[in-house]
């Protein structure tokens, strides 16, 4: 029996049972695009008292391998939809939805905001920088930085806020004041919002300390109940705002618990494999920046994580061109999977999809989710290790199947100490992987 039951009780209302314990009612409520739900997600169970239940994006390539075009697609998707709402006529849309629905693996993203729109773009830490940076990338004018769960030794947050769900809480933001001390219209953009209240954290965050009239959030599943949305309506009223909201899918979520979750030991039953271990340094083409207080090797300036504008955005891409020919080079596979890892996701999904064919995407995580290697379920396979840039923080990967790729990328944003890596790789050698290079941007 699957483990995740799906039946469709209407053309808009689906019914999700999570490992037998979790039953998870879906009312679709607004699916402008006609897209198929089971193209952009399925379920788990999460490890988290605050919340016990996950949706597992197919689109973000955070906790399932996707085409790394798949992901830059969903951006511009979502883009197009923000478009619409600001009543922009931009002439793409109809060719990105048949792209998204065709599954066609050949897309580039390009910039089809006009630069009459001028906003502030924010990526939430850690599952939406990749998201964010890459919905940033269809204006021709705009700024972008993503909040970061790092504490940087040497700078003050220009904005602090939580995020009470999470499995890390406290989000910070290394941005110049000029940046966010205006009044364009702010974009925050999140994989999706289940009670918005990471939304309205942030946006009572900055209009403390930085007013302004407009902001917009944006993401790819809108799951509010009527209180969450009158709680936006009651804080545009309180402060004297406009917030526009846009999604993909929006639509309501119930949640009963049927039974208790248990986790399950998958015995491993596949041979380790020796892999071959290459360092590939990709130091000279990206830019240092400041160090934080875990880790004394200095991060790059190209992440977002300290503010970037659409010009600097264009001299990136050429740095990613040069990034991406340097590791064709060290290709040696034929099913090549790319790994970003924690906060660190939009370059690594760039490279991935500038790597050639048979490349695939994903990123480790924090979240902690239940493991049944059962069909359906979105969290079949699974590793953990500490994480090599910080031992205090734990990370996983999932959905990896034993023996399905010959090669893996590992892409860390500075350089860790060997002896750091070795737990990782211990783990690794549980999925057969035949050569693992291990790429850094800062030594």
């Amino acid at each position: 029996m699957k483990d995740t039951q799906i039946s469709t009780l209407s053309k808009k209302t689906y019914t999700y049972t999570i490992l037998d314990a979790i039953n998870v009612d879906i009312e679709v409520t607004d699916n402008p695009y006609q897209l198929p739900l089971e193209e952009l997600f399925t379920m788990a169970a999460r490890i988290n008292k605050k919340r016990s239940f996950l949706f597992v994006s197919k689109v973000l390539g955070k906790h399932l391998p996707i085409h790394p075009q798949r992901g830059l697609l969903t951006a511009a998707l979502l883009t197009a939809r923000y478009a619409e709402n600001k009543g922009l006529d931009v002439k793409v849309t109809e060719g990105l939805i048949n792209t998204f629905v065709q599954k066609e693996t050949q897309f580039q993203s390009a910039a089809f905001i006009p630069n009459s729109v001028n906003p502030v773009v924010i990526g939430f830490a850690e599952t939406a920088t990749a998201l964010g940076h890459a919905f940033f990338d269809c204006f021709e004018e705009a700024e972008f930085f993503h909040t970061t769960r790092e504490e940087i030794s040497s700078l003050t947050p220009s904005i602090t806020f939580e995020e009470e769900h999470s499995h890390a809480t406290s989000h910070r933001c290394y941005i110049p004041l000029d940046m966010i001390n205006n009044e364009r219209e702010i974009i925050l953009v999140d994989d999706e919002m289940t009670t918005g209240k990471t939304a309205i954290n942030i946006i009572q965050s900055i209009h403390a300390q930085f007013p302004r009239k407009e902001y917009s959030v944006v993401s790819i599943l809108d799951w509010r109940s009527e209180e969450n949305k009158q709680q936006f309506a009651q804080l545009e009223k309180t402060l004297g705002i406009t917030i526009n909201i846009v999604s993909l899918i929006s639509g309501k979520v119930q949640v009963e618990a049927k039974g208790k979750l248990q986790e399950i030991v998958q015995p491993n039953t596949h041979p380790r494999i020796k892999s071959s271990i290459e360092e590939v340094s990709l130091s000279a083409i990206f830019d240092k920046a400041c160090t934080s207080i875990n880790n004394k090797t200095p991060l790059i300036k190209e992440t977002g994580r300290f503010g970037t504008n659409s010009y600097d955005n264009q001299v990136l891409h050429k740095k990613i061109n040069a990034a991406a020919a340097l590791l064709r080079q060290y290709r040696t596979g034929d099913n090549t999977l790319c790994l970003g890892t924690g906060e660190f996701m939009y370059l690594p999904m760039k490279l991935a999809a500038e790597m050639g064919s048979n490349v695939f995407y994903q990123s480790s995580t924090r979240s902690p989710i239940y493991i049944q290697d059962i069909e359906g379920y979105g969290a079949r396979h699974g590793i953990g290790f500490p994480n090599p840039e910080d031992q205090d923080v734990a990370h996983f990967v999932y959905n990896i199947p034993p023996g399905e790729y010959d090669e893996l990328f590992v892409f860390f944003e500075r350089k860790v100490q060997a002896e750091n890596l070795q737990p990782l790789l211990k783990q690794v050698e549980k999925l057969q992987i035949k050569s693992i290079k291990i790429a850094f941007f800062s030594n």
